[in-house]
């Protein structure tokens, strides 16, 4: 079996202003990484848009017309200081939560054994009814309870490595004990959540924060010392990954020194437990990451162990 790599054209007309680091060159970067004669086998499909069905298992219906109203006709409109709405964003947005609905089906259906989602606007700062951190929903979430919903699953986990806690993540999972969340983070940093107490109301939470300056030594100690034991502990029916690559050394928004070979490992020790509960299956979303180069050198590595792991 292989690897799926989901993503769409409108995911490039979500325009921020020109200063914003979430561009519409990041995803250009990966999709141009992809294009490499390594990445010839994956199974490349265009995203369809999620439904409001399935948008609204994550988000209440105020959010989703909230936002309709406020998609411009031209330029920009500010959410917040980080967060934009352009004519094609909704579409865009729609697209990304698509994106991961699509992947998990044919993981699922037994069509792929894993997928990448190379897809923007990024999802884990988006609160059930609140827009934030560059995110307009909660796209890992969202496939998730697909899922759980739509396929019949018991248990399934989501573990994310980008370098600023996944709040909206972990607000929109809080109660359900279906969902395991594990995260490693930079803290002290926005968006200022992702304590060791805040661990979800059944105990499914795990939050292991990074310091500034931590590099791969301390990011593959604590990944091996607390997230992977409770994620095997779950015994999760599939795995989504919130492949954020912005803790890379290069990324300018953060102070964490990975590397490829990090973010490499992680994809592989993540497939491991996978493979011990799931057959193998994983679905994981790119999250951020703002040095083009990095970004891009970041998420082929990350693709090249799904596709290395695709067959146990």
């Amino acid at each position: 079996m292989t690897t799926a790599l989901i993503s769409h054209a409108d995911c490039l007309d979500h325009v921020t202003p020109p200063y914003h680091p979430e561009c519409v060159d990041r995803l250009r970067a990966v999709q141009a990484a992809l294009e490499a004669e390594e990445f010839l086998y994956l199974v490349r499909e265009d995203a369809p848009m999620a439904t409001d069905e399935q948008l609204l298992r994550a988000h209440p219906q105020s959010h989703i017309d909230g936002l309709a109203a406020l998609v411009p006709d031209r330029g920009q409109v500010a959410i917040d200081a980080d967060t934009f709405l352009a004519p094609g964003s909704l579409n865009a947005a729609r697209r990304a939560a698509g994106a991961v609905v699509r992947a998990v089906d044919l993981v699922m259906g037994g069509h792929v054994r894993n997928g990448f989602c190379a897809v923007r606007p990024p999802g884990h700062h988006a609160e059930p009814a609140q827009a934030m951190g560059f995110c307009l929903f909660g796209n890992v979430v969202v496939g998730a309870r697909h899922a759980l919903e739509a396929h019949g699953l018991s248990r399934v986990a989501v573990v994310d490595f980008d370098v600023h806690h996944g709040n909206g993540t972990q607000a929109l999972v809080w109660d359900d004990a279906r969902i395991f969340f594990g995260s490693t983070h930079q803290m002290p940093l926005y968006p200022g959540s992702g304590g060791r107490g805040e661990s979800g109301a059944h105990g499914q939470i795990v939050n292991a924060p990074l310091a500034a300056g931590d590099g791969g030594a301390a990011f593959r100690a604590i990944m091996e010392q607390e997230i992977l034991p409770a994620l095997d502990a779950h015994a999760p029916e599939l795995i989504f990954i919130s492949a954020g690559f912005d803790a890379h050394a290069r990324d300018p928004l953060a102070n964490l020194d990975l590397t490829e070979a990090d973010f490499a490992w992680a994809t592989g020790r993540i497939c491991d437990i996978a493979w011990a509960h799931s057959e193998g299956r994983v679905v994981s979303t790119l999250e951020g990451g703002y040095d083009l180069r990095a970004l891009a050198a970041s998420a082929a590595a990350h693709v090249r162990v799904l596709m290395e792991r695709a067959n146990g």
